[in-house]
């Protein structure tokens, strides 16, 4: 599984400048990193190990990609996409470091963590509008309403051809792209449409790397989908964007509209969790506040909304505070 391709182009063909920026501090660290990392037992083994959301995956791999540049490789990051609940469950297992999440972690995932000892930060990242797409030959449909889109995705649904979605529209099959149910964005998605998470019809093409999806509904003249805004941005040449109508009009996700939240019900914050105990390593540490000092611009150069400014340094008092170092 891959972060979308465009988005891979975009970053290596940009340069280093945040690197460069954050390499004199990430450098005072250098010498215990290198120290330590070949000694490191546990989770990450001397790496730094992420797993999780395919949502978040583009924005913690940028900044991985940068951490690597600006300390000179020192620290290995790996960062998977096994979906959001799976992320959880590899996190709250102590297998992993640091968790990716669409949504907040739930009732029982965070029960299995506190049996399993695993404490942890919840630390918002971005904001992200879940993106409604079709293909680009469909000249029918621009918007759809909520009461539409449930319709179409709620368990049992009858909605077989476009027809049956709304009058006027060709009695063209219509066919299914969305994420699996280990995805946040699936959860995310059936509960602010269908009124319950994980309540889906079953029958469409799913799948936690939403590159599958854009190549399902580009080359499906009968696709509708849905995946999160920066594989819409990275992958707009191959899919046309639908706008959702919640009541007041017609609203496409654009950065605007989500940070604002007039994109509802489909606009989101996007998450990390850290494991509080793979913070006391200065290598998780350095990653996690580089991470915040860099999402700012990697947030948006990736095709999210970045939090504001209070929202970042209220991240980074609370990895201080959990680290014990009061920086």
């Amino acid at each position: 599984m891959m972060a979308p391709e465009t988005v891979r182009r975009r970053r290596t063909t940009r340069g280093v400048g945040i690197g460069a920026r954050h390499l004199a501090a990430i450098l005072a660290l250098a010498g215990f990193v290198v120290a330590c990392g070949g000694e490191r037992e546990g989770a990450g083994g001397g790496a730094i190990i992420v797993d999780g959301s395919s949502t978040v995956y583009p924005l913690t791999e940028a900044v991985a990609e940068e951490f690597g540049i600006a300390q000179r490789g020192r620290t290995e990051v790996t960062v998977g996409l096994s979906g959001t609940g799976g992320g959880f469950q590899r996190f709250c297992a102590g297998e992993t470091d640091i968790s990716n999440a669409s949504r907040p972690i739930d009732d029982a995932e965070r029960e299995q963590c506190m049996i399993n000892g695993v404490r942890f930060l919840e630390l918002p990242v971005a904001y992200d509008g879940l993106s409604v797409v079709v293909h680009p030959d469909n000249t029918w449909v621009d918007c759809l309403t909520v009461a539409e889109l449930r319709r179409i995705w709620e368990p049992g649904s009858t909605v077989r051809s476009w027809a049956d979605v709304r009058e006027g529209f060709p009695q063209e099959p219509l066919r299914l792209y969305g994420p699996g149910t280990d995805s946040g964005t699936f959860d995310y998605f059936t509960e602010a449409i269908v009124g319950e998470a994980g309540a889906s019809r079953p029958d469409y093409t799913q799948s936690e790397d939403d590159n599958v999806l854009v190549t399902g509904v580009a080359g499906d003249p009968g696709a509708l989908g849905y995946f999160g805004y920066a594989y819409y941005g990275a992958n707009q040449d191959r899919v046309k964007l639908v706008g959702v109508d919640a009541g007041n009009g017609c609203v496409r996700p654009t950065p605007e509209t989500i940070r604002r939240g007039t994109y509802d019900p489909l606009s989101r914050p996007l998450f990390i969790y850290v494991n509080r105990e793979s913070l006391a390593l200065p290598e998780v540490a350095a990653f996690v506040r580089f991470y915040m000092e860099s999402a700012p611009q990697l947030a948006a150069e990736v095709g999210y909304v970045p939090l504001g400014e209070p929202d970042y340094r209220a991240n980074l008092a609370k990895v201080a505070e959990a680290a014990g170092d009061g920086a």
